[in-house]
């Protein structure tokens, strides 16, 4: 896996380097590496194949092939962009340009909503880290180390010794909360969560959770229909 790897990196950045500029070309290549059926994003398919000793280290080399790919292709685009050349001087006694003011994004509009209705329903927001541990994304929720999401090709590892990673869901944040607090409770957890999924028009690495947690004496199926 390591060698079909580093084949694929280094062909791409030959053709790469060897093609033109032009915006044709350089999303021709982006494509045929990176795109949904491409040759650096089918090799995350073939992760599942590998020993789970192998996994990690498979998902980090690829991870850092399709951050150099990138890269060289970013940079080919750039290079081969051409800039118009300003002919009129600044005419200082034209009438400005107003500019529209900024306004809440709709993601951004879109949580808050969504938490100021559980808010009036008596639940708390709560928030975590982004970069978890294993202990907390996985172990604690009870997820099997055999389990597929904790497989590279389902979870960001990053590259270090403790074993952190971006987490994959916001549910490590209920563990986190109840180690500090008693029952009875009711919080929900707004946040971005991040996976290795081929950016399309329904999927993205990072994207937004909100889920919520209630304990408490004689809490019933009936109280989850009801919220």
């Amino acid at each position: 896996m390591k060698d079909r790897i580093k084949e694929i990196e280094e062909l791409a950045l030959a053709e790469i380097a060897a093609s033109a500029g032009e915006r044709n070309n350089v999303e021709a290549l982006r494509v045929k590496y990176l795109g949904r059926k491409g040759l650096l994003t089918e090799l995350f398919k073939k992760i599942s194949e590998l020993s789970s000793d192998e996994k990690p280290e498979a998902g980090r080399l690829i991870n850092l092939a399709k951050a150099s790919v990138t890269k060289a292709l970013d940079d080919k685009m750039s290079s081969g962009a051409e800039v118009e050349e300003v002919k009129d001087s600044l005419d200082v006694t034209l009438p400005g340009i107003s500019q529209r003011p900024g306004k809440v994004h709709p993601i951004t509009k879109t949580i808050q909503e969504i938490c100021s209705i559980f808010v009036s329903l008596g639940f708390r927001v709560v928030e975590g880290p982004e970069i978890e541990t294993e202990h907390y994304n996985f172990e604690t929720l009870n997820i099997p180390l055999e389990h597929p999401s904790r497989d590279a090709f389902d979870t960001f590892y990053l590259k270090s010794e403790g074993k952190f990673l971006l987490r994959s869901h916001t549910s490590p944040v209920q563990t986190r909360f109840m180690e500090k607090n008693k029952p009875p409770f009711a919080i929900i957890v707004p946040g971005k969560v991040y996976r290795p999924d081929a950016t399309d028009a329904s999927h993205s690495f990072m994207f937004h959770q909100v889920e919520g947690l209630a304990v408490g004496d004689n809490i019933k199926f009936s109280d989850l229909k009801g919220v």
